[in-house]
């Protein structure tokens, strides 16, 4: 089975959330810093707002954080996020070789859907899991092997298309083969995304031809 990251794989949409973190900072005079940037951005929604509410001590529960993020990040899910290049090809060509493929995020669902929604993606995919439900950051490599079990497969015959190298290395570590895709976000850790994977490619406009599954 061909498991599909979500945010910064087939969607472009890692930038949104930096400019989630500068509104809702910015609205409570706080600035940005590397530190809470990587973190967040390594981390599910309910551990990001655990950490956000101690690292700026704020007063907001951190449902109120969720909501307040959910907020400001749907209308760019649902209606202004474009795909990644090459994205829609892809899917297209692996359903024609009838390819077994699920999404794997560690997105909000409701996000999620609606960006698979808005781009007509939920048909291309067996299912959708969310590393959410299980507790789980993406880093873990135990959300992969529930992954796999859910579907049925194992791990040695699963892959995870992805542009995070931490959730590449988690991957593999779990038995998952990994096809690591470039992502701006991630541009100053590429060469941690070509070491955790087996295949590394800037486009997927490199994955329609040959086979590398």
């Amino acid at each position: 089975m061909i498991f599909f990251d979500l945010d910064g794989t087939l969607i472009d949409s890692n930038g949104v959330w930096l400019q989630v973190d500068h509104t809702f900072l910015g609205r409570r005079g706080l600035e940005i810093t590397p530190e809470y940037t990587y973190t967040v951005g390594h981390s599910i929604f309910p551990v990001a707002a655990q950490f956000t509410k101690r690292y700026y001590h704020l007063e907001d529960s951190a449902e109120d954080i969720m909501a307040e993020w959910r907020a400001l990040a749907y209308d760019a899910y649902a209606h202004t996020i474009p795909l990644k290049p090459g994205a829609l090809e892809l899917l297209d060509k692996l359903r024609e070789e009838g390819r077994d493929m699920a999404l794997l995020t560690a997105g909000l669902p409701e996000l999620a859907k609606a960006a698979l929604l808005r781009h007509k993606l939920e048909v291309y995919f067996r299912g959708l899991f969310f590393a959410q439900d299980v507790g789980l950051e993406k880093k873990d490599p135990k959300v992969y092997h529930i992954a796999a079990d859910q579907f049925g497969v194992s791990s040695a015959d699963s892959v995870l298309v992805e542009d995070a190298p931490h959730n590449c290395m988690a991957a593999r570590a779990a038995g998952f083969r990994v096809v690591g895709i470039y992502d701006d976000f991630y541009a100053q850790q590429w060469d941690r995304v070509i070491k955790n994977s087996d295949r590394a490619v800037k486009s997927l406009h490199e994955l329609l031809h040959g086979a590398w599954f």
